[in-house]
């Protein structure tokens, strides 16, 4: 995984459109863990990475939104390393492994009540109700898949299924791992753990985001769904997030 020391890397004071692709990148990977939303870990500067930057300099109460300071340089090594400490807790059960989606959920600032039940009960589906990263079709073998799934390789796995190629890369590039080398990488319930929460919380599945639907003023079940696969199987989800709430 991304290891956050390389950060250290950049020099402080240094504006982030002198930075080389290297160092960009890390930069990128370390904004992209903190949920700011840079597009895609590329190494180029642009207005999305400028913006990500800008907004997290402001979230800790500096200016300057192009220098990487010395604060902006430790905040980021501690809160990436926050995060990997949070995904390396225990899911041996169903009901651990709910504690850590909620316990990342919260840390990505996805915290309500309703949003979190809404990311156990897509869990919940996406696994075949065993809370376990799993692959498509799980039950079928893998000729299965590979005569009928078009994006063999690049079929579902996961805690939610992560699908397509380009899914994997985008992921490959946060991460520093080589999904697309290694697309049962996705199985590693650190990976799994990682994608099911940023993906609901930048909405890099769909372009749609668990905020949009599920706020502090509106708990959409219904289209909520979208920040997955449209609205395949929206009330049986529905159902299962509604039953978690109650419980809440």
């Amino acid at each position: 995984m991304f290891d956050p020391k390389k950060l250290k890397d950049i020099d402080p004071g240094t504006d982030i459109n002198d930075l080389d692709g290297k160092r960009l990148r890390y930069l990128q990977r370390a904004l992209s863990w903190m949920t700011y939303p840079i597009s895609k870990v590329d190494g180029l500067i642009g207005p999305n990475t400028r913006n990500a930057h800008a907004e997290f300099k402001m979230d800790i109460g500096e200016g300057c939104p192009e220098i990487v300071s010395k604060k902006s340089r430790r905040i980021a090594i501690e809160r990436v390393a926050e995060t990997q400490n949070i995904l390396e807790m225990d899911v041996s059960s169903k009901k651990a492994t709910r504690k850590a989606i909620a316990v990342l959920c919260r840390h990505m600032g996805i915290g309500l009540k309703p949003q979190i039940a809404y990311v156990w009960a897509t869990a919940q589906w996406e696994t075949a109700h065993i809370f376990e990263p799993v692959k498509e079709a799980f039950w079928l073998s893998e000729n299965w898949r590979k005569r009928n799934l078009r994006y063999y390789p690049y079929y579902g796995r996961g805690y939610v299924q992560l699908t397509w190629k380009r899914n994997y890369q985008n992921y490959e590039d946060v991460l520093a791992e080589n999904l697309v080398g290694n697309p049962d990488l996705a199985l590693d319930k650190r990976i799994a753990l990682f994608v099911l929460a940023h993906g609901f919380k930048l909405g890099t599945f769909t372009g749609r985001r668990i905020e949009q639907y599920i706020n502090i003023n509106n708990t959409d079940f219904r289209n909520a769904r979208r920040c997955i696969n449209g609205l395949d199987r929206w009330s049986d989800i529905m159902k299962i997030a509604e039953d978690y709430l109650k419980d809440m």
